[in-house]
């Protein structure tokens, strides 16, 4: 199946840490929407969303990864699915034409709330990695991050990079 990351699951390490069977099919991007971060965590900060705005001039961008089907009950657990996060099917824009794909986007909404300084590292590591375009990059280092509380877990996150 085909999954629509535009969050920290860019990065290829993330996802496959994840589901292991991620394989990169495309970079892509999803008109009449824009990126935000503002889905409210059990962790008491915001990760991605790609907020529908029915303005055609809006878009994000990011990656299309298949997946195995037997997988995405993994990846469900690991986006929260129905505990933040739904599903819908999309219509995206490549360099090799339309695709189809599933994506998350956020149903607990906190627009006072800002991501941990390693969540906003995994989602610019997979814009980068994934060749987004530099001015979209440059909107999302422009997002106020702050510290984790759990210096634990932010080593524990980022150390998925170590072995580079």
């Amino acid at each position: 199946m085909l999954c629509f990351s535009y969050g920290s699951n860019m990065s290829q390490r993330r996802l496959q840490a994840r589901v292991p069977s991620a394989r990169f099919i495309a970079v892509a991007e999803l008109t009449a929407h824009r990126l935000r971060f503002h889905k409210s965590a059990s962790d008491g900060s915001a990760k991605c969303d790609a907020e529908e705005t029915g303005n055609p001039w809006d878009w994000v961008s990011g990656v299309v990864y298949e997946i195995d089907d037997s997988e995405k009950p993994n990846l469900d657990r690991h986006e929260a699915l129905g505990f933040g996060y739904d599903e819908k099917q999309v219509e995206l824009k490549t360099e090799q034409g339309t695709l189809h794909a599933w994506m998350y986007y956020a149903t607990r909404i906190n627009n006072s709330l800002k991501p941990f300084h390693w969540y906003k590292d995994h989602v610019l590591i997979g814009a980068r990695e994934n060749g987004l375009p530099a001015d979209y990059i440059a909107q999302i280092e422009a997002v106020e991050s702050i510290d984790d509380p759990k210096p634990e877990r932010h080593a524990r996150e980022l150390s998925i990079y170590s072995n580079t």
